[in-house]
């Protein structure tokens, strides 16, 4: 099988637990270090599958790597290669797909409460209730054309779509414990204010090993769907 090229934007955003996923599956893989000058594929062609990781910056920031990205995307798209976005990876796959990205209502910050949109989740979460998922963000993404949305919640309502064989997410599911360690680093960066969407630190670590793992037990569904699509 060819590899699934998995896109790091930001050192602290790397594919957590995404990648211990695809390794118990054994499915090869190819880290592309944006943040650190690596330059993304002409094509995707060499690929099974393509993975954007989350990163601080806007799909809509004026950057050098940002447009070759959303070439990259629709030139899988046009192939049937599986495209799935996490954050900002989501974000890029929906612009580049004919949405939009604008300012979210509010920050959403810490784990939040995520709900199926039933009809359309049950290919990929079956009878999956809501469950906590992570969030780190301020923006949000409009639904491209033929999209269906999978995942909402309170203060985002398009957390997650799938278009085909791809997967879109506003959300974070591939979360470790060091990861959201390492984030805490950044909140007061963030000029986050504690308030109904948007948790400290402390409140973050409340019941944490509780949360991940619940939280994998839902990434585990949407990562199989999404694999089962990866071409040979």
């Amino acid at each position: 099988m060819k590899p699934v090229a998995i896109f790091r934007h930001s050192p602290g955003e790397g594919p957590g637990y995404f990648a211990t996923f695809i390794d118990a599956h054994s499915i090869p893989w190819q880290l592309v270090k944006i943040d650190a000058g690596d330059a993304l594929p002409a094509s995707p062609r060499d690929f099974s599958g393509l993975c954007f990781m989350g990163g601080p910056m806007s799909v809509n920031d004026d950057l050098p790597w940002i447009p070759p990205a959303l070439e990259l995307i629709r030139a899988a798209a046009a192939l049937d290669i599986p495209v799935i976005g996490h954050c900002l990876g989501g974000q890029l796959m929906a612009k580049a797909l004919g949405g939009s990205v604008a300012k979210n209502p509010v920050k959403e910050i810490g784990w939040g409460l995520v709900e199926p949109v039933a009809p359309t989740a049950a290919d990929w979460l079956a009878d999956t209730p809501a469950f906590e998922a992570f969030h780190w963000h301020g923006e949000t993404f409009s639904l491209p054309a033929g999209a269906k949305r999978i995942l909402g919640s309170r203060y985002c309502e398009n957390q997650a779509f799938v278009l085909g064989p791809h997967l879109g997410m506003q959300c974070h599911v591939e979360m470790t414990e060091a990861m959201i360690r390492l984030w805490n680093r950044q909140w007061a960066a963030e000029s986050a204010v504690a308030s109904a969407s948007v948790q400290t630190p402390e409140q973050m670590y409340e019941r944490l090993e509780e949360r991940i793992a619940a939280m994998r037990a839902c990434a585990d569904r949407l990562y199989t769907k999404w694999i089962s699509g990866l071409l040979p």
